[in-house]
């Protein structure tokens, strides 16, 4: 899809905001943010763009394509081995959501301001909530605070924020098959029936490996290299 030029306008548009990969075990947090004027929200909707999770992972893909060809955005991939690194330093998955929304947020405003100088008005974003809205707030540096920031229950029924939850599911696949053809085992989605494939890996490569494919704080960690009993 070719994107349209909205360079002239004076519409400030809004940002939408959402992750994936937070309740996986396998596979890295990616957040994704997305800008778009009332012109662009208009297309997304004839697109039939809709919630990642309402979605086949064929259609995420697609769908994400269609976003990324149309609209200013920012994809933050944080992969195991660092998102364990900053579990270990923050002690809070909500604080470190709010870093990493406040991070892709950051860096799309940044490229808003050289992309569409003639921009006016206020910039509202909008965002899930995920636990104390002040996680977020605080994590906003000086260009975040200029926006409006709006975190509601189910956002992602906000075209822009579905936008952002397909870019955000797509990175997030990418990353999950990247981590299983780089560690010879196919990982599974989700934190069910994610067993059998941490203990392979952990078989295969110890504690080491599975911290390089897997958020280790998670209770399943202690299943997989606790010993079996007979």
């Amino acid at each position: 899809m070719k994107r349209p030029q909205p360079a002239g306008k004076a519409e400030p548009g809004r940002i939408g905001t959402d992750e994936a990969g937070k309740g996986d075990y396998f596979g890295p947090l990616v957040v994704a943010a997305v800008w778009a004027d009332e012109e662009m929200e208009e297309i997304l909707r004839a697109q039939n763009v809709r919630d990642s999770k309402r979605v086949s992972d064929g259609i995420c893909h697609r769908l994400a394509k269609e976003v990324a060809g149309l609209c200013p955005n920012q994809v933050v991939k944080i992969f195991p081995q660092k998102y364990n690194l900053l579990i270990s330093t923050m002690k809070n998955l909500n604080r470190l959501l709010g870093w990493a929304h406040a991070r892709a947020i950051e860096s799309l405003l940044e490229e808003l301001e050289s992309r569409l100088p003639n921009r006016k008005g206020t910039l509202t974003v909008v965002a899930d909530r995920f636990g104390d809205e002040a996680f977020l707030e605080q994590a906003l540096m000086k260009k975040g605070r200029k926006a409006t920031l709006q975190q509601r229950v189910k956002a992602e029924e906000e075209t822009v924020v579905a936008a952002a939850s397909l870019l955000a599911r797509a990175g997030f696949l990418q990353g999950l098959e990247r981590l299983s053809k780089e560690c010879g085992i196919t990982l599974p989605k989700g934190a069910s029936n994610v067993l059998s494939a941490g203990r392979q890996v952990a078989a295969k490569g110890g504690e080491a490996l599975l911290n390089k494919v897997a958020k280790t704080h998670f209770k399943t960690t202690k299943q997989i290299i606790t010993p079996k009993k007979n």
